[in-house]
């Protein structure tokens, strides 16, 4: 990627410092990697002989409880499953003083609380311009048109039909995070980086499609359009594309945008939910999501962006010299401790794993540093299999915990080079009149009490 790209897409790169040697003494109480490895489950038994928040097991016999002594709930078939009780917490949940009404709002995901890549359709985060919508895929068509050989009208049935294709991709808002830019710090996970989740995609390539109405290769841009209220509107790039003014988008994103598009009917095994929307809708992978329009109702192929109401109102950021980023489309790559974070507390000192995402709408992430020292001294985390494109990357970092306070933080990196930047470099590239792209390493101060809560690291 050229320096003119990266520029256009966001900072420079900062600089990877080195990591920590493995075998030197950790700073502040941490165990290094390989010290960790050598010891095997040797550093959670002497935790637990020193009395240091590991529970030891007990030679007594268990009590009987009381489960094990009455009948369980009979199989319900006509119910859809739901979590156990005692998860109730585990929900999206909405900042009321956000938006005026909830008709053109978010809920958050709620990551602090959630293992493993894929997210539950159920908390998957919601953004609407004017409410989720009931649409009847009996009576729903997707129309194709506009630069096409043979302009074509599609039921659901006819796409259900098709060579289908499954992939696991993120969404993730362009908002997330902005309430950070200006320093309002909110103490959770869910209300920092909540904006984003990650399932599973069933549908039709987007190439297929285009093969089947005979797309002219002079196309550039199309255009998709929503059924519902607001009849939400978005241009994505193809190869050659270039801005209303004539000015050539990146290499990257004309030439990678459109090779992950589907029209999507089913979500994570099961079809679509109405908030995600049913019964179809397209789904650009690592870009803005509100460019995976839902409801999908048209697609129109055209020689250059329709610049609509939502590419000129919204989705445009003011930079520090007063000039205005337009179609920034791709969400660079970021990432977010998840445990420990605020709302979960370390119980003790002693052994914890430190778990966190990380992500990238360039590609697959290639690596994640870890500091517990505020970003003096850095070492590389292990992420979690599978690794895949466009997509969210568990990573995990030992850690003894001393009892001390501590600052920790994450940065990821992807493929391309691109390295996640601090809050100071982002500020430097765009100012603080924008609310959207904020990627900046997020920190966590842990207190001695094991207490975790928001911080701003420069």
């Amino acid at each position: 990627m050229t320096q003119s790209d990266q520029a256009e897409m966001g900072p420079s790169k900062p600089t990877r410092e080195p990591h920590a040697a493995a075998d030197s003494t950790a700073t502040a109480g941490n165990s290094t990697r390989r010290q960790f490895l050598k010891s095997g489950t040797g550093a959670l038994a002497a935790a637990a002989g020193a009395g240091a928040g590991v529970v030891q097991a007990e030679t007594s016999p268990l009590p009987i409880p009381p489960t094990n002594k009455q009948l369980g709930r009979g199989v319900v078939t006509t119910a859809y499953g739901m979590p156990s009780k005692f998860e109730a917490d585990v929900i999206r949940r909405n900042v009321e003083w956000l938006t005026p009404d909830t008709m053109a709002s978010i809920s958050f995901t709620p990551l602090q609380d959630l293992h493993g890549i894929v997210t539950p359709a159920g908390v998957h985060f919601e953004r609407h311009h004017a409410g989720a919508v009931d649409v009847d895929p009996a009576e729903h068509v997707l129309a194709i048109h506009g630069m096409v050989d043979r302009p074509m009208k599609f039921t659901v049935d006819d796409l259900k039909r098709m060579p289908s294709h499954t992939a696991f991709h993120f969404l993730e808002c362009p908002a997330n995070g902005a309430m950070e830019w200006r320093g309002v710090q909110m103490e959770s996970v869910q209300f920092t980086h909540g904006m984003i989740a990650c399932s599973e995609w069933t549908g039709v390539r987007l190439s297929t499609l285009m093969e089947l109405v005979g797309v002219d290769p002079a196309s550039t841009w199309f255009y998709a359009e929503g059924a519902d209220g607001a009849g939400l509107q978005r241009s994505v790039p193809l190869p050659g594309a270039k801005d209303q003014f004539g000015k050539p988008l990146s290499d990257f994103d004309q030439n990678n945008i459109h090779k992950d598009v589907m029209v999507c009917y089913a979500q994570n095994g099961e079809a679509l939910r109405a908030e995600n929307g049913y019964p179809i809708r397209l789904l650009v992978p690592g870009c803005e999501a509100n460019m995976s329009i839902k409801w999908l109702r048209r697609l129109k192929f055209a020689d250059k962006p329709l610049v609509t109401y939502q590419e000129t109102r919204h989705y445009t950021e003011v930079t520090n010299d007063g000039k205005i980023r337009q179609f920034s489309l791709v969400n660079e790559a970021s990432s977010v401790i998840t445990y420990p974070s605020p709302g979960h507390a370390l119980s003790g000192p002693g052994f914890h794993e430190i778990r966190g995402l990380a992500w990238s709408g360039r590609g697959k992430i290639t690596g994640v540093d870890v500091s517990i020292d505020g970003g003096r001294n850095w070492e590389t985390a292990s992420l979690v299999e599978p690794v895949m494109n466009k997509c969210l990357t568990r990573f995990t970092f030992p850690f003894n915990w001393d009892g001390a306070e501590h600052l920790i933080m994450s940065r990821a990196i992807d493929e391309t080079g691109y390295v996640q930047p601090t809050l100071t470099q982002l500020r430097e590239a765009r100012g603080t009149n924008t609310i959207y792209h904020k990627n900046s390493i997020q920190a966590w101060h842990i207190a001695e009490t094991g207490e975790v809560s928001n911080v701003q690291v420069s």
